[in-house]
């Protein structure tokens, strides 16, 4: 039996010590850190050759914002889950980084641990994010789709039950963890129903996923 093989992902911060560690912790874990890098210029080229499933992403660099950076792998890297790590917590920086593309947004107060489980959860597609920023994300999509409403029309996307009921649950904020947990099913079969999902709807993420939810209705 074969070793799986590793998720790739690439480090940028312009800070060396921090880069490093963060580095350092993710090849300890098992990851393949394919890049580390301190400007989002180089990211932004470097990762249409390496093609990494992950970007641990600060969003203050030298040369440009960690929004155009996230903008620009959204090009370059389009198979790239984004989860910035960054000193700021503000809701401002939080939102931007959503809106730009952004899986997850992690404050750089977090614990090892913590760190390499939203690293986990982010290359399985999940949304991320330090304790009291989910609520915040949530919020500002539901204000966002607080105009009328789109419906369903003659040629929206048949979605199974179980596909509207798992769609239902990520709209609340669930993990897949908790949504595998209330429907009494396996972790795998959860992350289908969203892949599925998401083909069908023609989305990248999570994050696009739980805003067409809330369009819908389905958070209520």
């Amino acid at each position: 039996m074969t070793d799986p093989v590793p998720v790739k992902v690439m480090v940028v911060d312009d800070h060396p010590m921090w880069r490093d560690g963060v580095a350092r912790d993710l090849a300890e874990a098992g990851y393949d850190v394919v890049a580390a890098l301190g400007e989002g210029g180089q990211a932004v080229r470097v990762a249409a050759a390496v093609a990494p499933a992950v970007v641990v992403l600060d969003l203050q660099l030298p040369d440009r914002s960690g929004v155009e950076v996230i903008r620009g792998l959204a090009g370059t890297a389009p198979q790239a889950q984004v989860l910035v790590l960054s000193a700021s917590g503000e809701h401002r920086d939080v939102l931007e980084a959503v809106m730009a593309g952004a899986t997850g947004y992690l404050v750089k107060s977090a614990g090892r641990a913590e760190f390499l489980d939203a690293v986990a959860r982010t290359a399985h597609g999940e949304a991320v994010f330090t304790a009291g920023l989910a609520g915040l994300v949530l919020g500002e999509y539901r204000r966002l789709a607080s105009g009328p409403a789109t419906g369903e029309g003659a040629g929206a996307p048949q979605l199974t039950d179980r596909e509207t009921e798992v769609l239902r649950l990520v709209a609340k904020g669930l993990s897949y963890k908790q949504i595998a947990q209330r429907l009494v099913v396996s972790h795998r079969t959860v992350q289908n129903h969203v892949q599925n999902t998401l083909g069908k709807l023609q989305l990248h993420n999570r994050v696009e996923l739980t805003r067409y939810a809330i369009e819908q209705g389905l958070d209520g």
